[in-house]
């Protein structure tokens, strides 16, 4: 258990490591704590909450690959980028239109009412912020470490925050 309790801890500590990833992390820890702070009920609020944070998570993973060219317009290189960080980061990009689009319009699409349910997301994208940003490798110990303490995490944020949280 302490070797998943030093990979979870890498995940978390990586990015604070790194000044250009702090830009990137912070506004996921503080959309997790406004989340969590929020109801835990579906509404259009939490939506427009995950979507922000889904796409501000998407876009700081793409970011490194825009490159200017010589006539000062930029193109998006995915080439060095591995399959597993490509179709993460376009599947959070699409969750985050769709839950954007779902809170602006105030109607969910048929069978995906769960995006207005996600207030733990932002874990998941803490968790593997600095994986998608190429500082630490995709490997299955690391997702190990996420799920495992996926609900320790939960009801630590759960129990702890909710003597705040609003009825």
């Amino acid at each position: 258990m302490s070797h998943y309790w030093n990979t979870f801890s890498e995940l978390i500590s990586t990015p604070f490591e790194h000044a250009v990833l702090i830009w990137g992390i912070v506004p996921l820890y503080f959309g997790l704590l406004l989340n969590e702070l929020t109801s835990d009920k579906a509404n259009f609020r939490t939506a427009l909450q995950t979507g922000f944070s889904f796409l501000w998570a998407g876009a700081q993973w793409l970011w490194p690959y825009f490159k200017v060219h010589k006539f000062g317009e930029p193109q998006l290189e995915l080439g060095a980028m591995l399959p597993v960080n490509l179709l993460v980061t376009f599947l959070v990009i699409a969750l985050g239109f769709v839950a954007l689009a779902s809170g602006v319009r105030k109607k969910f699409p048929k069978h995906l009412r769960f995006i207005g349910h996600t207030r733990f997301a932002n874990y998941f994208m803490i968790a593997i912020f600095p994986i998608q940003s190429h500082y630490l490798p995709w490997t299955w110990e690391r997702l190990a470490a996420i799920v495992l303490f996926a609900v320790p995490i939960w009801l630590l944020l759960h129990f702890g925050l909710m003597p705040v949280r609003g009825k």
